[in-house]
């Protein structure tokens, strides 16, 4: 029981509305009611219009009143009961009298149509063309060709969403907002299109009730009660005009709202305001006086009704001229004051824009490629990059800011970081990349080129030669992929310039959450964040993933007292990780094919190594470095053309500085330390490196 009573106590009873009135106008469709019920639904339904029509008139966009179709559905649905259950009762008690089927009947068929049953079908005929012919018909119409409108301009405004997301513009949550109202407008406009149809439906049918009420009425009349024809006449007609009249007053209120809602052209002011402030034309205002002056004095007018309805317009048009005086002087004062706050103001940190740390920027010619609507694919390809490099790197790589750029050429696009450009390429639009890997078996027609990531031969094809391409040996890409590979090179290459001392507090509070006394141990007792943060990027500018942090920190920690030089803690780190960048370099099992240097060449370096002054740099004899790098150079290409990867073995002591010569000379070479290969780990010498070694 106590189960029970929580359920009936969290019930929300708000819920049962819209039920209970489906239910009661079934109810009414099917139950005969007493007059004075009738008389309560006949008023209720006119206050319901009329609620409903002024809730239209305040609104200031369509979608402020989205509940509208619907809400004239039921509205309509209620008048179409409230018609049977009245026509129930004229045709069964219409004998007893004028007020037989209520007082809301009896008024309109006295009171508005003064008791003449002509005159109230002639008005009811006139409303029922006001209503279908002129309202109903022009809103049903405006309905369909918002609709229409509506759809055809969802991708056009989809882009614009998407390009203000990209440029930075708008948040992810305010993208979503405005896409979402895209969509309910869409909806919006396609259900008035159906909802204008009850509407017409709904005259139609008061007529045909019209009809047969006065038929049914006058038969029943006279066969079955013994009226006279004429007494019949007068009592049916006027309670059946009665009740038209009664349920055509709402529908006309519920016609000009669906007008009014699908007309509003969506402003920050309500079609009052609007309508006040586009009709307030004070020349407008006196051309019309003028007009209405000469006719008021032509013979045989109105005079005092024309003289007097010119002078009151030409009265508002000098009220509205001296407003708009005083508007316009209000406006100088506030403008000048303007001026005289903002002259003297000085710059500050709000006017300085932060770059951003990833921008992809492109020519509008490429901007297809972004827009998802347009079979787009560059931002799930850009996206899949940063998934695939945050998983590799071991760190969150931050969002990439895709924006369009007036100042370059329509099909080129600028990798940058930090505001710098560090890369550059250009996409042939409609045209896909087929690469040439280094041995193929024909030629290709098309716009030769070089691929933007690692310069190799290429040529633009069209979509139709993709197959073909692919049958001589070609590697054939589309335009986002190009650009998501080119963007995956260069992040990689500066992976040590994406990673701040918020990446790396983040890192460290991650393994925090299982390793809390190893990272307190560390931050800031022994070293500080700044250290830490050097040490990793100098683990990632060598090619190094930073995904094991545990022994990393435990590394840290084990050699703070020795050293806080970011170089020397990264030389201690890096054997403790080299079974990771073995295992990059080949599979657990295989042999690893190593480089040496000629032992002579060796203890040359290490001599030159160990003269210098620390914290100096290294400057060796140029002869030397040109002989030293050319035979490296030659080196790794024998061993990369025989299938193995160019990795280099030297000492310890040399491998800093080897490496950091190397990195940017022979990018496709790797230099480790005889310490940082695993003891269990077999290797194999395949090449050794001499150079001239005299001066």
């Amino acid at each position: 029981m106590s189960t029970i009573r929580q359920r009936l106590s969290g019930f929300e009873f708000s819920g049962l509305g819209i039920p209970f009135l489906v239910l009661l106008i079934m109810a009414m469709l099917v139950v005969p009611l007493h007059p004075m019920l009738l008389d309560v639904f006949f008023t209720f339904n006119i206050l319901v219009s009329v609620v409903v029509i002024m809730i239209a008139i305040g609104t200031k966009k369509p979608l402020d009143f989205s509940s509208f179709p619907s809400v004239l559905l039921f509205a309509t649905m209620l008048r179409l009961a409230l018609n049977v259950a009245s026509t129930r009762v004229i045709l069964v008690n219409g004998h007893e009298g004028e007020h037989a089927a209520g007082a809301v009947i009896a008024a309109f068929g006295e009171f508005v149509i003064a008791g003449n049953y002509l005159v109230g079908l002639i008005i009811f005929v006139i409303l029922m063309i006001i209503n279908f012919v002129v309202v109903t018909k022009g809103a049903g119409r405006v309905s369909e060709v918002n609709a229409r409108f509506t759809l055809d301009a969802m991708p056009g405004k989809q882009m614009a969403i998407d390009a203000d997301l990209n440029a930075g513009s708008i948040t992810q949550e305010q993208a979503k907002t405005r896409r979402d109202e895209i969509a309910q407008e869409a909806d919006f406009f396609g259900s008035m299109d159906g909802a204008s149809k009850f509407v017409s439906g709904d005259a139609l049918a008061g007529l045909l009730i019209l009809l047969i009420n006065v038929i049914g009425g006058l038969a029943i009349g006279v066969g079955q009660h013994g009226l006279s024809f004429g007494e019949a006449g007068k009592l049916y007609v006027l309670l059946t005009i009665g009740d038209g009249l009664v349920a055509q007053v709402p529908s006309l209120f519920l016609s000009l709202a669906t007008a009014i809602i699908v007309t509003r052209v969506t402003t920050a002011e309500t079609m009052t305001e609007q309508a006040m402030t586009q009709l307030a034309n004070p020349t407008a205002l006196f051309i019309g006086a003028t007009i209405m002056t000469i006719l008021g004095v032509v013979p045989g007018m109105p005079h005092l009704v024309f003289l007097t309805l010119a002078l009151a317009a030409a009265g508002l048009g000098v009220m509205l001229l001296n407003q708009e005086d005083v508007l316009s002087k209000e406006a100088e004062q506030q403008a000048a004051a303007d001026d005289k706050t903002d002259a003297p103001k000085e710059l500050d940190w709000d006017d300085v824009d932060q770059v951003d740390l990833i921008g992809l920027e492109i020519g509008y010619g490429l901007i297809p490629l972004v827009n998802p609507e347009t079979g787009g694919q560059l931002m799930p390809r850009v996206k899949g990059v940063r998934k695939k490099l945050s998983a590799e790197l071991g760190f969150l790589v931050q969002t990439v800011r895709i924006r369009d750029a007036l100042n370059l050429d329509p099909d080129v696009y600028h990798i940058v970081l930090n505001g710098v450009v560090r890369g550059r390429g250009e996409i042939k639009s409609g045209r896909e990349l087929a690469i040439n890997p280094g041995k193929v078996y024909g030629e290709l027609e098309g716009i030769p080129t070089k691929e933007p990531a690692f310069g190799l031969e290429a040529v633009w094809i069209d979509p139709a030669q993709r197959d073909y391409a692919r049958t001589l040996g070609y590697t054939v890409v589309d335009p986002a992929t190009a650009i998501a590979t080119h963007l995956n090179k260069v992040l990689r290459d500066s992976a040590s310039e994406l990673l701040s001392h918020d990446e790396t507090q983040q890192l460290l509070d991650k393994l925090a959450a299982k390793s809390p006394k190893l990272v307190e141990d560390l931050v800031p007792g022994k070293m500080a964040l700044g250290v830490i943060t050097r040490t990793l990027q100098h683990l990632l500018a060598e090619g190094v993933a930073i995904r094991d942090m545990r022994t990393i920190v435990e590394t840290l920690s084990d050699v703070a007292g020795k050293t806080q030089d970011p170089e020397q803690l990264t030389a201690y780190v890096r054997p403790k990780l080299g079974r990771m960048i073995v295992q990059e370099l080949v599979d657990m099992k295989d042999s690893l094919p190593v480089m040496t240097l000629a032992p002579d060449l060796e203890q040359l370096l290490h001599n030159v190594l160990s003269n210098g002054a620390p914290g100096q740099s290294v400057v060796i004899e140029p002869g030397l470095a040109e002989s030293l790098f050319a035979a490296l150079r030659e080196a790794g290409r024998t061993v990369e053309d025989d299938g193995n990867p160019a990795v280099l073995v030297v000492a310890p002591s040399i491998r800093p500085w080897l490496s950091k010569m190397v990195r940017h000379r022979i990018p496709e070479m790797t230099v480790l330390s005889y310490t940082e290969i695993p003891d269990d780990q077999a290797v194999k010498v395949i090449y050794t490196v001499e150079a001239q070694t005299k001066s």
